[in-house]
């Protein structure tokens, strides 16, 4: 009876009960893990329970479906683009803004983000659009616009530089070149995009 008693004791310490904001924190963290290193196809809501050291209700109960545990996932754990550096030129602004993307994108939410788009079907996808738009794309180019904008104030960059399709150049080149080129965007490759593209855009004619 001594035996049982005192054996039974460092399992129940070395599993402490976790309880809610603490529990739901470990739930989503443990499904970016999974869609960091098995993918959208292979996430499993039991997987994501043993990775959080809780059962599969604790999970069902807080998230009915997979779609649903994957989006609020997304959006705790997305990096912010809350700010853009002012560093005195809109040459070196843009750089550490894509350098600030880059290292969004190459973020575990990052590599968790990019399996949902690329793995999920059309009707599947049409669940993270909100995440997408609102948590990478919208935050990016509302920076881009600031950034843009100061440039025009310094005379660095034309006036009708502020258009849509401008704004669209960053994202669009770096999400087609990750998934087409396998580009990785290092320090050389991202001042060869805005040196060879993002700066004959933008400069005013003359310059």
């Amino acid at each position: 009876m001594v035996t049982s008693r005192w054996s039974a004791a460092p399992a129940q310490a070395a599993s402490p009960r976790r309880r809610g904001a603490v529990l739901e924190r470990a739930i989503l963290d443990a499904a970016l893990e999974q869609l960091s290193t098995v993918g959208w196809s292979g996430l499993t809501m039991e997987g994501v329970a043993a990775g959080a050291q809780t059962g599969k209700a604790a999970v069902y109960r807080r998230w009915p479906s997979k779609e649903d545990l994957v989006a609020d996932a997304l959006q705790a754990g997305l990096p912010r683009l809350d700010a853009a550096a002012d560093l005195g030129s809109v040459r070196e602004d843009l750089l550490a803004l894509v350098r600030q993307a880059r290292d969004a994108m190459y973020s575990r939410p990052g590599f968790a983000l990019r399996s949902v788009i690329h793995e999920c079907d059309t009707v599947q996808a049409e669940r993270f659009h909100s995440v997408i738009v609102e948590g990478v794309v919208e935050p990016t180019i509302r920076l881009l616009r600031e950034v843009i904008d100061r440039g025009i104030q310094r005379g660095e960059v034309r006036a009708d530089a502020a258009n849509a399709y401008v704004f669209d150049a960053v994202p669009a080149m770096m999400m087609y070149r990750s998934k087409m080129c396998g580009c990785e965007w290092t320090d050389r490759e991202i001042e060869e995009m805005i040196d060879q593209l993002m700066m004959p855009l933008l400069r005013p004619a003359g310059v």
